[in-house]
């Protein structure tokens, strides 16, 4: 709160400054019209003047937009670390105060184990964020049948939102398509984009996923849709900042640090892919596509 005062005070005096800049330099001018040399001289500094304030409050504006951003940061890293550690303990504390059923004890130690996940998830995310800024080349330059660390994810998405077998389904060319990089960092870029479908899709959790090759052969596009709330164009772009959150009112509504889309852009990106995003409107599901080169062949 204390940073954004600040920003404000400065934006208010930036904008001050160029109003008291524009009626001393035009009352400056009008009074020296006979002397050229000065009047050249002085729309020159007064140029400056203004591109200089103007500078300014642009930077300023950057920066309370960027204070906001770390502070819905904060918070939602907060309550992703904060809920399921209330919750596990809350769940040892009953059973260290009392008897509990065999059933319901196993009961108990799933629920533990579901938000166990969600906190490593949660850090995990945080950690590869922070590592994907350094912008490094990857470690491992394996060849990757790109269908494998898909179907990987959609098996670990089925199981950590308890999905029917069905939900997530998978459409891919008869010969397998390949491309070069870490496949531990492919599986990270299509866990994030399968968790973000299901997540943004409250009503209908059917996920298709389509693999196909393009550009004669020598990229792999994968396309991930879902049926969920949908995307306004002006956030085609700006989903992939770090922490950005859509502002529609049922996205607030779903908690998330903000990262992941940022950590999928930097990965394809290090690989060498494009990622966009596409959507027919909100409430009509959003599709993603991402491009790989593909592998050259033996």
């Amino acid at each position: 709160m204390q940073r954004r005062k600040s920003a404000i005070f400065f934006l208010i005096l930036g904008i001050s400054l160029s109003t008291l800049a524009v009626a001393l330099n035009v009352g400056w001018i009008i009074l020296n019209l006979r002397q050229v040399v000065m009047l050249i001289l002085g729309i020159i500094f007064f140029a400056l003047i203004i591109t200089g304030l103007i500078l300014n409050t642009i930077f300023l504006i950057r920066e309370i937009r960027r204070s906001e951003q770390h502070d819905a940061f904060l918070n939602a890293v907060t309550h992703e670390l904060k809920t399921p550690i209330a919750s596990i303990r809350l769940y040892l504390e009953t059973l260290r105060s009392r008897e509990v059923e065999p059933e319901r004890r196993a009961e108990f130690y799933d629920i533990m184990l579901k938000d166990s996940d969600r906190l490593l998830n949660t850090v995990e995310q945080v950690l590869e964020a922070s590592r994907a800024r350094s912008r490094g080349e990857f470690t491992a330059n394996e060849r990757i049948d790109i269908s494998v660390p898909i179907r990987e994810a959609a098996e670990v998405i089925t199981k950590r939102y308890a999905l029917d077998e069905g939900d997530i389904r998978i459409t891919r060319p008869a010969e397998p398509l390949f491309i070069s990089g870490d496949p531990a960092e492919i599986e990270t870029v299509f866990l994030n984009l399968l968790d973000n479908a299901v997540k943004y899709s409250p009503d209908e959790r059917r996920i298709a996923v389509r693999i196909r090759p393009s550009a004669g052969g020598k990229k792999v596009d994968v396309f991930v849709r879902d049926q969920g709330i949908g995307l306004d164009p002006s956030e085609f772009k700006r989903i992939f900042r770090r922490f950005y959150r859509v502002s529609d009112e049922r996205a607030r509504a779903i908690k998330g640090t903000g990262l992941g889309l940022y950590l999928v852009r930097s990965i394809v990106k290090k690989h060498g892919g494009r990622i966009r995003a596409q959507s027919k409107g909100e409430g009509r599901g959003t599709t993603i596509l991402v491009r790989f080169p593909a592998a050259e062949t033996k």
